[in-house]
Parts: structure tokens; sequence; C-alpha cells
């Protein structure tokens, strides 16, 4: 478990740090979704970039435009639940 969490965590560095943030802007949010996460996506959702632009301003709580880990961290246990069946 322990290197999944390094994994998931590395990825969210390497695509947040493209820009020097440590958070991911919308351009990152969008290729991090598009190359990491599109077995869980839709085909048709996965081309369709408002799908990446709806699910990010769900998860930017406090609605800077940009995602920090916390933030980023809530659709990791969303799509965890979703795939081990714990979603009711």
């Amino acid at each position: 478990m322990e290197a999944a969490i390094d994994t998931l965590i590395q990825h969210f560095k390497d695509y947040a740090g493209r820009d020097g943030s440590s958070t991911l802007n919308r351009n990152e949010f969008h290729q991090l979704v598009a190359e990491q996460l599109s077995n869980f996506m839709k085909p048709q959702d996965a081309k369709d970039p408002g799908v990446a632009d709806r699910l990010m301003n769900s998860l930017d709580q406090n609605n800077d435009g940009e995602l920090t880990f916390s933030e980023f961290w809530h659709l990791v246990g969303t799509l965890a639940s979703k795939q081990g069946g714990f979603s009711q």
C-alpha cells in the first residue's frame, strides 16, 4: 500500500510541477486525467474537455482554479471506492 501511495504522490507532483508550482492547474489536471485515469472515464468523456473541467470544479473546494493535493485526494478516494465496489 505504501508503494501505491508513493506512486500517487509522485504522479501528482510530476503533473503539478510542470509549471513550477505544487498545485494542478486546469491544463495539468486535464493531462493527468487523460494520461493516468483514462480507463476510469467513458471513452466519449475522455475526449470532452468539459467533463474534466466539471470534475475539476467539483474538486476545487476554494474555487481558486487549481487543485491542491488534498483536493485531488478526494478524486482518488472516490475512484477507489467505486473501483472496489464500496459506493452506495
